[in-house]
């Protein structure tokens, strides 16, 4: 199994750190890795994206043009990533600010109103969590135990008792993710 992520969108959205866990929920399952984060001088505002590399095998190279799968959570990203999908690939979009939706027939679409549910859950930082639960649904490439895991390793000690409520952020987004288009 090798699959190639990326997560892109603007800064503040928890992109960075939805990269950073699912990297370390691959380390726990004995993955191969990688996490290379890319983001503008402007941080909060300003677009930033991560690409994850997850792999049974040893990875050649943490530098890649295409994707198996693209997490979006904007128009400029998707505007720049969409084309970037490999065929028969995966592309997964939250639509709050999107105005122009993917539009490629040839790879997977799925959608997830992150924002939305952030809104009902009554604290928009669990955003990217929820968003990670739609993609786990996707492709489980990850089990559950090893996000627990990952959070672990990526919140800080003093946040930790937060991790019930990024959990069920998670299993909130498996639920609520919608299937756009299948190939």
């Amino acid at each position: 199994m090798k699959e190639e992520i990326i997560i892109a969108g603007f800064g503040g959205q928890g992109v960075l750190s939805l990269g950073k866990i699912l990297a370390y929920s691959g380390i726990m399952q004995d993955q191969e890795v990688t996490w290379m984060p890319s983001y503008g001088p402007e941080m909060r505002g300003g677009t930033a994206n991560v690409t994850v590399i997850l792999s049974d095998d040893q990875i050649s190279s943490p530098i890649i043009n295409s994707y198996d799968t693209a997490i979006i959570l904007n128009q400029q990203s998707l505007d720049k990533f969409e084309k970037h999908v490999k065929p028969g690939g995966t592309l997964l979009y939250d639509p709050n600010g999107i105005i122009n939706p993917p539009t490629r027939k040839d790879i997977n679409i799925f959608q997830i109103e992150g924002t939305e549910e952030a809104g009902k859950m009554g604290n928009a930082k669990i955003f990217n969590m929820i968003i990670m639960g739609a993609f786990l649904k996707i492709k489980p490439i990850v089990q559950l135990e090893n996000v627990k895991k990952g959070l672990e390793k990526s919140i800080p000690e003093r946040y930790h008792n937060l991790i019930p409520l990024n959990i069920e952020a998670i299993q909130r987004g498996m639920s609520a993710v919608k299937e756009v288009q299948k190939v």
